[in-house]
């Protein structure tokens, strides 16, 4: 019978934590997924990690206080859902584990100089020194596992197969007010041409797609296996205790053991038919997770009696999604994060034509609110030229790309007038003249009285930097005139298994399940549906993977 000492169900950052952090401890590992890649969401992600007093932030004279952090997780999740032990376990091990996982080689970071907390003016809210950034990494080190490494969809790509980070993206949005920004761009566009005279894609990778091959890399190194296309059926549980897992091999079961345990980190459930009964009703829904994510991790856990969360502020982590269909019937979904909504000369307005929402709030916020009222999902986002020019919309690309096939397949929908705009997206014209009207005044003043956009750091950061009086208002003058239809998505699953500090997952008395840990969106998240900041999934990723490899580590052998 085969064996290691560590198995791992599922290829993202938690899993890939775990197995990493298990190798370079001197144990075995399998790691088992189930897509046909690597990588899981991810691989997608913007890549940034969200974790307290760093080296980096040390280094920067930006590190924070234990005290200032949990003030402000206190503040955002609420006393209803604070988990001081998860709390207590993620504030005072994040930094252990990120330089652990950056001396050996699987990550490497940079502090972001400006990146506030999602909810700037709570207590203990910081603007720079917790989220950082993923530093670009040479794809071609990942050799023939390159092409087994998941690919973001083409829509946030550019030139079909390029990566760019949020720096890149300012690059090329100043590249033609900035000989610096020209520079820049050229040579990223240089290196982009050199691979793809022998590569599917660009080699130079960002944000969660570095994240994942740097940290596959090394695993691949320290000897960890890798198999793809794998069914996990069930755990192998003897004398009460984890030790494998029954996967499918030909349609017939195969038992591999796991001496020391096995980590589920597969992903979460957004993609399963599970999703629904979980999530508000709109009509329409999209997730960015993979069809892998099918709650795999909740059904094996049911059968060790494993406790799962329940009564979250939110069993999700919401996005608002816009999506591109295809003639031939297949779709592209797009997450509209930060790099449209915040800007100037950007609005949102419901089917009443009416603005809802702070549009440069957190992407979980604005889908909050569009789950406010039916009228508000879908929704629709519209700029005006000037605006589609300097920073485009969804998978429109600013000048001087052209967009037309965007328009003919009905995605960006396009008027010369806001009365023309209106009848095409089935508003009422006189409403939504009134709703410019009055942003247009409160734009020219610098002063958003309706809803605060560009009111507080996080959202000035996320706008136009260069323009002035408010980095996020422009008014919306100059057609022809642009809009989007946004539905409410997500970017994964924040209820999952209830683990202790070690994240070994609980049972319904609140014991360890020996042998069995839980990390990343199979975990029951600590911020309980609640979003703080940017990263806030991927830092407890590696903060408890790490945390469940460790933990094994010490353990003795089966």
């Amino acid at each position: 019978m085969k064996s290691w000492d560590v198995i791992v169900i599922g290829s993202g950052a938690a899993g890939f934590a775990a197995a990493v952090t298990a190798c370079c401890e001197g144990l075995s590992v399998l790691m088992l997924e189930k897509a046909p890649q690597f990588g899981g969401t991810s691989a997608i992600s913007g890549g940034a990690v969200w974790v307290n007093d760093t080296d980096q932030a040390r280094a920067q004279n930006k590190s924070g206080s234990p005290e200032a952090m949990k003030t402000y997780l206190q503040s955002t999740i609420g006393a209803e859902h604070y988990r001081p032990d998860i709390v207590e376990a993620f504030v005072n091990t994040g930094r252990e584990a990120l330089a652990y996982l950056e001396l050996q080689g699987a990550v490497k970071y940079s502090l972001r100089p400006l990146s506030p907390d999602y909810y700037p003016d709570e207590p203990g809210a910081v603007d720079a020194g917790r989220a950082l950034e993923v530093v670009e990494f040479d794809g071609r080190r990942l050799g023939a596992r390159f092409r087994d490494l998941r690919s973001p969809p083409p829509g946030m790509l550019l030139f079909g197969g390029m990566m760019v980070n949020r720096v890149d993206i300012q690059h090329f949005l100043d590249m033609r007010r900035s000989a610096r920004s020209l520079a820049w761009c050229s040579k990223l566009l240089l290196r982009y041409g050199r691979d793809r005279l022998r590569y599917h894609r660009g080699t130079r990778l960002a944000m969660g797609n570095a994240l994942i091959a740097r940290m596959a890399t090394l695993a691949f190194a320290k000897g960890m296996t890798l198999e793809l296309g794998v069914n996990v059926r069930s755990l192998l549980v003897e004398q009460g205790r984890v030790g494998g897992v029954v996967v499918d091999e030909n349609g017939e079961p195969q038992t591999l053991r796991a001496r020391r345990g096995v980590v589920l980190a597969a992903g979460g459930f957004a993609a399963g038919e599970m999703a629904a009964q979980f999530r508000p009703r709109t009509r329409e829904h999209f997730t960015m997770s993979p069809a892998a994510n099918d709650g795999a991790a909740l059904r094996l856990g049911d059968a060790v009696n494993a406790l799962q969360g329940a009564n979250l502020a939110s069993n999700f982590f919401w996005a608002p999604v816009s999506v591109l269909r295809r003639p031939d019937g297949s779709e592209e979904r797009f997450p509209h994060l930060v790099t449209d909504r915040a800007k100037p000369g950007v609005i949102a307005v419901n089917q009443r034509a009416l603005r809802f929402v702070n549009e440069s709030n957190s992407y979980h916020h604005f889908a909050s609110a569009m789950q406010a009222s039916p009228d508000n999902a879908p929704c629709f986002l519209l700029c005006d030229a000037r605006a589609m020019k300097r920073y485009g919309l969804g998978l429109a690309r600013p000048a001087p790309v052209n967009n037309r096939a965007l328009v003919e397949a009905g995605y960006l929908i396009q008027a010369d007038t806001l009365a023309a705009l209106a009848a095409a997206l089935g508003l009422d014209p006189d409403t939504l003249k009134d709703t410019v009207t009055r942003y247009n005044r409160d734009a020219e003043n610098g002063v958003d009285t309706g809803f605060a956009k560009g009111g507080n750091s996080y959202n000035r950061a996320l706008g136009d930097p260069g323009h002035r009086p408010n980095s996020c208002l422009a008014p919306l003058v100059e057609g022809p005139f642009f809009a989007v239809r946004l539905y409410t998505g997500d970017l994964g699953t924040s209820r999952g298994l209830v683990t202790n500090g070690h994240a070994q997952v609980l049972n319904q008395q609140n014991q360890p399940v020996q042998g069995l840990y839980a990390a990343g969106n199979d975990m029951d998240s600590m911020m309980a549906g609640t979003y703080p900041g940017p990263g806030i999934t991927l830092g407890p990723a590696l903060t408890f993977g790490y945390l469940s490899a460790m933990h094994m580590a010490q353990q003795q052998t089966l």
